[in-house]
């Protein structure tokens, strides 16, 4: 009965998040610095509601809210779905999203336009849980819009900044693009399903996939991996998230670890009954999803912003899921879809984890988040440094930390992918997937050495806090990360610099750096080996419907995975942690390798070259046909009347009343003889 009661309201999870950002909206200024209350206690709420869900998961139902389109065919009711998949991301979502508010009220405090972001923070977590529950297709592309606005709107929040406006439009933009192809991919899926209905029990329903061609599922499926490149920031349409650190850095934590970036795994995998029919589009994604985890990492690897590491290092792990789901062919369909969904869940508490610290991080530097302008930070960041610690371990793969299960898990749905494609099963693709599971050891071992980097360079060596040159080039005073007197942070001491520089965070902003290392050494010992996540996924629609087989405990992957991490970890300690020429040394003889990994691989520069500067010329040329030969048509058409008006009928307007007479008179006697003449 109580699962039942849940199931029927389970909108209270969306509507607690949307009611406190109407509140924060439209109370702002009452509220004032209180403006958070509302949001963070309708996120809280949405909490509760989600783990009350997770019970009820079990009996895979569906609510009917009403219908928001019912003509010509098309239905689209406002249905939420609750099983197994959409309960996992809720509880995630929700939880995280209250720890990453709480640490805000902190962090944000004193910002002027405060009510708004919490506004916006309520919203954006209204659309990423109704895009979660939604049971249909075209639904879900209503939410999945909404999300790309609020992320617009979060991203570019200090929208004086320049590099923040620039950083909001990039985003918008490049989700666009990726926003087409999933709306393509409805039309057409609109034209192969069953009664037209787009609801997902429909779409996927194993009778209804049967009736639809395979050059349909084909198309669609890389239409929904299309869209999916775009939200989750895989190649090529990953450029928009590193930027994205311009906005403040709990926006980073909450779109970047939980929220926005997952939303196309959550595609993929929500649509893996249709697209694991198709081994082509298995192997593309699995290659996608190689090919961004390696490239970002080599990236991450020679970067000196702190919150671009970890953006990067973001870019990465959604490639290690995505190489997850495709592998998910044959009788490893199961297992694929566990081990990356898996990934995203550890990946929310220990990435939400590690950019929160990265925020406490410039928080006590005064906005400064260049690691060459600190160091040794230890000792004054004594939560900070050991949380961030916590999270650096989990993302490395150490074990027992979070990570270590899931990466693990990953690398052995490709190594069983490899061994089934290429065996009984041979679906020809086995050479892909051995090479991504090589990938994957290789990239293991990266992301353990730029953590590694970005945690000694941070609180290892010497004590050395920015300067007064720094703080100023920082923005230091002005509207933008730095956190200061504008943002109400105290005043300046004697040496030009704020109280709180220099000084760990406050306890409403450590309190959720604790939970969430908690969680990151917790999760994957309590959801990992003892098979809960595993059991509670299968009761996603169509879950039972993948292939599966057993599996045992594949050691060879465990170890040659640990290896890569402690590896990557015991490197970064001699060349990071110590005084070392080593990494000046290895950067001038490594020359151009070095300066392209730390230029982004020109990435920016080739999509300005090939893309942007096409199109804008595209754009002037389109703004020249517009006003000089459409306009200037429209106009000359306009003169005419006038023009011959004044040459040829002007003369006759004299004013003379002898001529008009006359010429009444003339005209007159022409009608008469025309007349006769008829």
């Amino acid at each position: 009965m109580h699962g039942s009661f849940l199931v029927r309201n389970c909108w209270l999870v969306p509507f607690f998040p949307l009611a406190g950002a109407v509140a924060a909206a439209i109370g702002g200024k009452r509220l004032g610095a209180s403006a958070h209350i509302p949001v963070v206690i309708g996120i809280g709420l949405a909490f509760l509601v989600s783990l009350g869900l997770l019970g009820a998961a079990g009996a895979d139902s569906t609510t009917v809210l009403f219908d928001w389109m019912n003509a010509g065919g098309l239905r689209v009711p406002v249905e939420f779905r609750v099983d197994g998949l959409s309960t996992m991301m809720l509880s995630m979502v929700t939880f995280v999203a209250t720890l990453v508010a709480v640490f805000a009220v902190g962090y944000m405090a004193g910002d002027p336009a405060y009510p708004r972001f919490f506004a916006c923070v309520g919203l954006f977590v209204f659309m990423m849980t109704g895009l979660v529950l939604s049971n249909n297709y075209v639904l879900t592309y209503v939410f999945w819009e909404g999300v790309g606005v609020c992320s617009y709107l979060l991203i570019g929040f200090w929208y004086a900044k320049p590099a923040a406006a620039a950083a909001a439009k990039k985003a918008f933009l490049v989700n666009r693009v990726g926003d087409f192809g999933f709306a393509i991919a409805i039309f057409w899926l609109w034209t192969v399903a069953n009664n037209h209905d787009l609801s997902y029990s429909v779409v996927l329903d194993p009778a209804n996939l049967k009736l639809i061609r395979p050059e349909a599922i084909f198309g669609i499926s890389l239409l929904l991996l299309w869209a999916a490149t775009a939200k989750s920031a895989q190649v090529p349409l990953y450029v928009w998230l590193p930027d994205a650190m311009e906005g403040p850095t709990p926006v980073s934590a909450l779109i970047h670890a939980a929220t926005m970036v997952t939303a196309g795994v959550y595609l993929i995998a929500r649509s893996m009954p249709m697209i694991s029919s198709d081994p082509r589009v298995l192997a593309i994604i699995s290659l996608v999803g190689g090919i961004t985890a390696a490239l970002a990492a080599a990236i991450a690897i020679t970067q000196t912003d702190l919150k671009r590491v970890m953006a990067y290092s973001t870019v990465s792990q959604l490639g290690y899921m995505f190489m997850a789901l495709g592998a998910g062919v044959g009788s490893v369909a199961q297992l694929a879809v566990v081990a990356a969904m898996f990934h995203l869940f550890t990946h929310a508490f220990f990435k939400a984890l590690l950019f929160l610290s990265s925020g406490s991080v410039m928080h006590a530097m005064g906005g400064v988040i260049d690691m060459r302008k600190f160091g040794g930070l230890r000792r004054k960041l004594p939560v900070t440094c050991a949380t961030f610690a916590v999270g650096g371990l989990a993302l490395a793969g150490v074990f027992p930390f979070a990570g270590f299960w899931s990466k693990d898990e990953i690398l052995a749905a490709l190594k069983l992918a490899s061994e089934v494609s290429g065996g009984a099963e041979g679906t020809g693709w086995g050479w892909v997937y051995g090479l991504v599971y090589w990938v994957a050891v290789v990239t293991a071992g990266l992301t353990a050495l730029y953590t590694g980097r970005a945690f000694f360079l941070t609180f290892f060596g010497p004590e050395r806090l920015p300067t007064a040159e720094d703080l100023a080039a920082a923005g230091h005073g002005s509207h933008d990360d730095a956190h200061t007197n504008e943002h109400g942070h105290g005043h300046d001491d004697a040496h030009g610099h704020d109280t709180h520089i220099g000084h760990e965070s406050p306890l409403i902003m450590t309190f959720p750096l604790v939970a969430l290392a908690t969680c990151a050494v917790g999760v994957g010992l309590l959801f990992g080996p003892t098979g809960i996540f595993e059991g509670h996924l299968e009761h996603t629609l169509g879950f039972e419907n993948l292939g599966h087989a057993e599996h045992g405990t594949d050691w060879n992957s465990i170890l040659i995975g640990t290896f890569a991490a402690l590896f990557g970890l015991a490197l970064s300690y001699p060349l990071f942690a110590l005084p070392s020429r080593i990494p000046s040394i290895l950067a001038t003889r490594l020359g151009m390798l070095y300066r392209a990994s730390l230029n982004k691989f020109y990435i920016d520069e080739i999509y300005a070259a090939v893309i942007v500067a096409p199109l804008s010329f595209l754009a002037q040329l389109s703004k020249f046909a517009d006003v000089y030969i459409v306009d200037g048509l429209v106009r000359l058409i306009a003169k005419l009347p006038r023009a011959l008006s004044r040459s040829a009928l002007a003369p006759y307007q004299n004013g003379l009343i002898q001529f008009y007479a006359a010429a009444g008179v003339l005209g007159l006697a022409a009608l008469l003889a025309i007349l006769l003449l008829i």
